[in-house]
């Protein structure tokens, strides 16, 4: 097995991660290299701390981590630098709002969570207490209903039957 310079490693690398990536079938065929080592270059470049996608198709591709490290790159750029980093990494700015947008809301999703489940539990509260308000209406209701059925039999059985 003959060894590949270094160099030409890399070059090979930029292929699989670059905005016209490459997948790593295609490239094993152009280079003439087995898709079994460029998969081990790639996980050894994504160990290495490198931005490699996971698989060949979009960004969409790319794991959790490499995104968070998008993120954290990209922080302090600005709208042009931010562009010319997504153009070189084959991505939209959008795509990386949208990851900055994600990161954001999963390092706070507790604090959302239990501001949901508190807004739950008060609108529970309150149906719950029209709900016993409702009841207890028609509980009176009934119980007069009841008092009047018993007086109105009372006074059957006291007068007699009623007069036709």
């Amino acid at each position: 097995m003959k060894r590949i310079p270094k160099e030409r490693k890399e070059a090979i690398l930029a292929k699989l991660a670059g905005p016209d990536r490459m997948s790593v079938e295609e490239l094993a065929k152009q280079e003439g290299i087995s898709a079994v080592t460029l998969y081990a270059w790639r996980k050894q470049a994504r160990q290495e701390g490198r931005l490699m996608p996971d698989h060949d198709d979009s960004p969409q591709g790319w794991s959790s981590r490499d995104k968070f490290n998008t993120v954290l790159e990209t922080a302090g750029m600005n709208e042009v630098a931010l562009s010319q980093y997504c153009r070189s990494k084959g991505l939209y700015p959008e795509q990386v709002a949208r990851w900055r947008q994600s990161c954001e809301q999963a390092n706070d999703w507790d604090r959302t969570q239990n501001i949901v489940l508190a807004r739950q539990q008060r609108q529970d509260r309150q149906s719950i207490e029209i709900l016993q308000k409702e009841l207890r209406r028609k509980e009176k209701a009934l119980a007069e209903a009841a008092a009047l059925l018993v007086l109105s039999k009372k006074v059957e059985a006291i007068w007699g039957e009623k007069d036709e």
